[in-house]
């Protein structure tokens, strides 16, 4: 009787300590460092253009830069970098086989671009990282070099826009690009002449697009976020307190357990006495998909209610478990029959007889939290 209520007391003692597996909390706009070769990306897509040439001002043409007339065909390759989460570079190479209307007349203007822009993803800005966010929307700022291939002429140009990505996976995606280039007027491989020009948007070349297209993440495509150190050291304390208090309650559980056991000490121990000590299985606990014990010290319960099933000539029943968030039924079923097979026969190491041993498994459950409390095997006195 002594061992038995020893044995059931810290039993409660370990399975009240156990501490909930949870994640460690992190701060929401801060992330580790990555390397240099980490958060690179390609691109390639298909776009729309609209030529806007300085010389349609003042020339008595629709002012519309969307007009039929202007839509032609590009393409475009680029190759970018994420810094941060928030900010980022991005070389882009594109291509139009264009025209341009001069004089109430169409003419050819192929021409390229070579740009440098600067990303900013408002999305991890204002509402943190989160590598599976399905939509980023990242407006751009830059500039580079055109060349007009019709005309073999090169100059400066700035360039803005908005960018949106699509995640498919973690290293594929969608991209849809809305643009707009500045050009110097004689882009279009005509000098500015005589017309006057009112603003900066009417001296000037400029250009228009919508471009749709694939996106590449390469080798290492996301951030690891920073721990919060406050926190965690809030969580810790507030963890040793309630072990404390429960440990506190386990003493107290203790100290009304021997002074039961004080008052029955002189009595015999019949069947009647063995059931009411039969509520509190211990646990035998396993790592997952393995039927080996994880850790040797959950025995040590185990051994003291050994000792009391071979003085006491009582039969126990080991019943094992599995988690039902990993695994197929059948497969969770077999696993938790071999869990409850090795404590079994780690009680016949201890001394139990065999045949009064009986083993049940209970295949894949969900009854504790978190779900690797479910991976184990139960003792107890049989009814």
């Amino acid at each position: 009787m002594k061992k038995l209520i020893i044995a059931l007391a810290m039993c409660g003692l370990s399975m009240s300590a156990m501490a909930q597996e949870t994640t460690d909390p992190t701060l929401k706009h801060s992330v580790a460092t990555n390397s240099f070769w980490s958060n690179w990306f390609l691109q390639a897509g298909a776009d729309w253009n609209a030529f806007y040439s300085n010389e349609e001002h003042g020339s008595g043409l629709s002012r519309s830069p969307f007009k039929k007339f202007r839509a032609v065909p590009g393409f475009s390759v680029g190759v970018g970098k994420w810094f941060t989460p928030g900010l980022g570079l991005r070389t882009k190479f594109s291509g139009v086989w264009g025209r341009t209307v001069v004089d109430e007349h169409k003419h050819k203007n192929n021409y390229w671009t070579l740009n440098e822009h600067i990303l900013f993803n408002l999305s991890n800005m204002f509402c943190g990282y989160n590598e599976t966010r399905v939509w980023n929307a990242i407006p751009f700022l830059g500039g580079g070099i055109n060349r007009n291939c019709s005309y073999d002429r090169y100059n400066m140009n700035l360039a803005a826009g908005f960018l949106n990505t699509f995640r498919l996976s973690k290293h594929f995606g969608l991209y849809l690009e809305l643009g707009w280039t500045y050009a110097e007027s004689d882009f279009d491989g005509v000098e500015a002449g005589g017309t006057s020009q009112k603003s900066l948007w009417e001296g000037k070349d400029n250009k228009f697009y919508a471009e749709v297209g694939m996106q590449f993440n390469l080798g290492k495509s996301t951030w690891s976020k920073t721990p919060d150190v406050d926190a965690i050291k809030a969580l810790s304390q507030s963890q040793i307190e309630a072990l404390n208090a429960e440990l506190n309650d386990a003493k107290a559980e203790n100290t009304r357990l021997k002074s039961l056991l004080a008052a029955k000490k002189d009595e015999p121990v019949g069947k009647n006495d063995v059931k009411t000590y039969t509520n509190t299985p211990l646990s035998v606990f396993f790592n997952i998909n393995k039927a080996t014990i994880a850790s040797r010290k959950d025995l040590v319960n185990v051994e003291n209610l050994a000792e009391y099933a071979k003085d006491n000539k009582v039969n126990l029943v080991v019943t094992g478990y599995a988690d039902s968030s990993t695994g197929s039924a059948a497969y969770n079923q077999k696993l938790s029959e071999r869990r409850a097979e090795t404590v079994a026969n780690e009680l016949v190491k201890m001394g139990v007889s065999r045949d009064q041993i009986t083993t049940e498994g209970m295949g894949g459950v969900k009854e504790l939290s978190p779900v690797s409390y479910n991976r184990r095997a139960t003792v107890k006195i049989a009814d």
